[in-house]
């Protein structure tokens, strides 16, 4: 039986699936969580063989020596996998200790975890990237703004998604921000008017995509996340053609294997310095799904099970699931305090042919993803924009 260390099966509070659909392929599937045993869901408890809790997920000794434990029980580990942008560093670094021969190991985290590192990638996949420099002085600033023109994006260079990134439209908030910029680093890019489309694809040992589709945000997740906004996006019913290209070019030229996997890039609004409307530019990759619920959210869509279909590869190199009816999967995110035209009650009524799930979302993800969310399906484009249209209107 192969040994399967996953990290935080009870956070997302979806990744029990991932755990279920493991167990269901014959792994040994051995957790680790900081959540004690008797508070866990009884959906996490039903679909792992064991759990090993530490008082926090952020202290590597801790959890290095939960995975020693299991070494010690169990044998040779397989794999290890938290699928969990806050922990992919961790990941790498627990592979490497350990010898654990399938995913990215230390050597490997700058490329995946740093903005500026991915540059070089995406210039040998062949697609286009903003141009950037590294935040170090006033005077390095403003040689890229001289260049590309305000206003620009500032954000840090090792970060998750939108958080702690800003647009800068003039020269004083260039002082200010200066002035106050967190101790970390940052990068500064040319700033870009587009929506943004993923590419998210389940990828195989050999690096080949066996489950591909994508989403749409029509609007900026910094502008969500610096204006309090509502949260829009939905993964579309057929996967562009120059997303696909771009995105399989992407796995390639990054030595993607056996993972699942969410890369942003922009499509063009308008003619601009970069490219012409229409274009695709490189925004980032993410080495793990899509956040939130989006995997469900790619199952309404695409009529299939991605917790299946990512085991399945995994345990054997493939899957006999296939995709069935195709449909666009609506994510409605909104904010607390707003005064909607239509209650949440009024919500579930009118559209309780198309609803799939209606959550809150956790507070440690509210600031992107808003407070509370609706996830519908929908035959038609729109059917799509008719609903957003209804249900983020306020009075």
């Amino acid at each position: 039986m192969k040994n399967f260390i996953f990290i935080s099966p009870d956070f997302p509070t979806n990744y029990w699936k991932f755990c279920r659909e493991l167990k269901n392929c014959g792994f040994n599937v051995l957790t680790v969580g900081d959540c004690p045993w008797d508070q866990l869901s009884e959906n996490v408890k039903q679909n792992v063989n064991e759990y090993y809790w530490v008082h926090n997920l952020e202290n590597y000794d801790e959890v290095y020596r939960a995975v020693a434990f299991f070494i010690f029980k169990y044998g040779k580990i397989d794999f290890l996998e938290s699928n969990n942008e806050y922990w992919l560093e961790h990941d790498a670094a627990l592979r490497s200790a350990f010898g654990i021969t399938t995913g990215f190991k230390n050597s490997d985290v700058k490329k995946i975890r740093y903005k500026s590192k991915m540059k070089k990638y995406f210039q040998k996949a062949g697609v286009k990237a903003a141009k950037y420099c590294i935040v170090k002085t006033l005077k390095n600033c403003l040689k890229l703004i001289d260049e590309v023109g305000y206003p620009v994006i500032v954000k840090p260079d090792n970060g998750i998604g939108a958080s702690a990134t800003y647009k800068i439209c003039n020269e004083q908030e260039l002082l200010n921000f200066l002035e106050t910029k967190p101790d970390v680093p940052y990068i500064m890019e040319e700033y870009i008017e587009a929506e943004v489309n993923s590419y998210d694809a389940i990828v195989d040992g050999k690096g080949n995509p066996v489950f591909e589709t994508g989403n749409v945000t029509p609007h900026s997740l910094m502008d969500i996340v610096n204006e309090n906004g509502n949260c829009v996006y939905y993964i579309v019913n057929d996967l562009a053609p120059d997303i696909a290209d771009a995105g399989r070019r992407t796995v390639k030229a990054f030595g993607v294997k056996n993972r699942f996997i969410h890369f942003e890039y922009f499509r063009l609004t308008r003619d601009q310095r970069i490219g012409k409307k229409g274009e695709i530019v490189a925004l980032e990759v993410n080495m793990r799904p899509a956040g939130g619920f989006t995997p469900d959210m790619m199952n309404y869509a695409c009529s299939t099970d991605v917790y299946k279909i990512w085991a399945d590869v995994l345990a054997n190199g493939k899957t006999d699931l296939s995709t069935g009816d195709k449909f666009y999967c609506a994510y409605a995110g909104r904010r607390d305090g707003k005064n909607f035209a239509l209650t949440d009650d009024d919500v579930k009524a009118k559209y309780a042919d198309n609803i799939t799930m209606v959550e809150r979302i956790p507070e440690v993800l509210s600031g992107t993803m808003a407070d509370t969310m609706f996830v519908a399906k929908f035959k038609t484009k729109s059917e799509l924009d008719n609903f957003y249209k209804e249900i983020l209107k306020t009075n």
